[in-house]
């Protein structure tokens, strides 16, 4: 650990001068400091906060072939039975583990609270965390045992999470199961000068270092560890925010350790709805996968078409992703492994350093540095990408309102229920334009692919305007 004197010549290197003036006064913004990498963050400042730069693009920028069960121009066909199999196998093995990054609030909900606990269920406005443990327990059901699963928390609401899972009893979860660890963190940055920003005096404002963080911290926390020693080989990734996400997935996991992939890391797609939709681009450069933020994409790109009018660019990310544990065992020890920073402009309330006032800007002030997952795709040797359909495994709760939001979801939701009901012949009301006159809430349970329908007792009906959860 640095001594006194080696911290401070190291704050003021990366032009913390403010910090190092405080240091003899307050023993406890050194034990904070000391899990902040200072030697390269003068780099970072310089980088990112002084002189940021624009993303550069590849020249050779491309389209990725993605794989679908659908014979589409640019989409390479396979049988999903096939795969299945495999899938199959390895899960009934233990060679699964689920894993969601879960260290984001619900502020852009309107919600007080770690996202994960947000009400997503559309008639029993069951929390998010609900959502993931039903779909575990009925893998369990289906292949015989139920997988680990591996929970990142941030600082800010690790606590609270343990917490809440404690207080539901786990959602019926062995907690022998459950892993929960917090993400890093990094410091936030004044937006002119690159400063480290003061939370209040004497306390350095932080903010958690991305879901790209998640490939360290998995390392650092023993989740990994836990893993390998379990048995388990590959990590099924998924963010918080999707209730209808597949956590489970033996065709996807077919595929993932199938002839075409190294079984490194793995991503599902959906095509963008509409060409500035808020999804990065998966794209092919040197013969690797990579996702353009769609923030990185010129307009250009954004819009091009193929003759037929459809998107030439058109992959977008769902952030779902699988993640083979030997690759991220093999990043964590390459002493040279680093994912890209990428640069956040937020509002962030603050201190003065000089008069310790209150600072509560109504404007972005600082730069928060963070990694994306993403960006470990080309690190892998070979990675696929999965079409999926949009309705059946993607209704993300993001926004308090308009696309993306807790109302979209529900839609896609009672839509996606109504549909594989119907199909399995239930009869489901509908309006004039085809959308159903009721409100679904089909628990993953239940069933999270349509043919698990098969097995459970249904209505021969639902009323018009009924609410339902099955």
């Amino acid at each position: 650990m640095s001594t006194h004197a080696q911290l401070e010549r190291q704050l003021r290197a990366c032009g913390q001068d403010h910090l190092a003036d405080s240091l003899g006064s307050n023993p406890a913004l050194a034990d904070q400091l000391a899990g902040i990498d200072l030697a390269s963050l003068a780099a970072l400042i310089e980088k990112h906060v002084r002189r940021p730069d624009q993303p550069t693009l590849a020249t050779d920028l491309a389209p990725v072939e993605c794989f679908s069960t659908v014979t589409t121009p640019g989409r390479q066909v396979f049988d999903p039975a096939a795969v299945a199999r495999i899938g199959d196998r390895l899960i009934r093995a233990g060679k699964l583990a689920a894993f969601t990054v879960a260290g984001g609030q619900g502020t852009r909900l309107g919600f007080d609270g770690p996202k994960g606990f947000f009400p997503a269920g559309a008639v029993t406005g069951k929390p998010l965390f609900a959502f993931f443990a039903d779909a575990l327990l009925g893998a369990g059901d289906r292949f015989g045992l139920v997988a680990p699963w591996y929970v990142m928390t941030s600082t800010r609401n690790h606590q609270q999470t343990v917490a809440f899972f404690k207080e539901h009893n786990y959602f019926g979860l062995d907690p022998a199961d459950l892993f929960l660890f917090p993400q890093g963190e990094m410091p936030s940055l004044d937006i002119r000068s690159g400063r480290i920003l003061l939370a209040e005096p004497g306390r350095i404002a932080t903010n958690p270092d991305g879901h790209g963080g998640s490939l360290r911290a998995l390392h650092r926390s023993g989740a990994l560890a836990d893993m390998i020693a379990r048995g388990i080989e590959h990590i099924s990734y998924f963010q918080v925010d999707n209730p209808i996400v597949r956590v489970i997935d033996p065709v996807f996991l077919g595929l993932h350790v199938g002839e075409h992939s190294s079984a490194e890391m793995s991503s599902k797609m959906v095509p963008k709805a509409f060409p500035d939709e808020r999804l990065g681009v998966f794209c092919q450069t040197q013969g690797r996968t990579q996702v353009i933020e769609y923030t990185d994409l010129p307009d250009s790109l954004a819009h091009e078409s193929l003759p037929d009018g459809s998107l030439r660019f058109s992959a977008g990310s769902i952030a779902v992703h699988l993640i083979g544990v030997e690759f991220v065992q093999r990043l964590n020890t390459d002493p040279d492994f680093q994912l890209p920073w990428h640069r956040a402009e937020k509002i962030v309330p603050c201190v003065d350093p000089d008069t310790g006032s209150r600072l509560n800007p109504f404007a972005p002030n600082a730069v928060k540095l963070e990694q994306f997952v993403f960006d470990a795709l080309p690190l892998a040797r070979r990675s696929i990408v999965l079409e999926t359909s949009r309705q059946d495994e993607f209704a993300p709760i993001k926004n308090a309102t308009g696309i993306d939001s807790a109302e979209s979801s529900q839609r896609i939701q009672t839509a996606r229920a109504a549909d594989w009901l119907e199909a399995a012949g239930v009869a489901i009301p509908r309006t004039a334009d085809g959308t159903p006159d009721c409100v679904i809430e089909l628990s993953p349970r239940t069933a999270s692919k349509p043919e698990h329908l098969a097995a459970i007792d249904l209505p021969d009906a639902i009323a018009p305007g009924q609410h339902i959860a099955l």
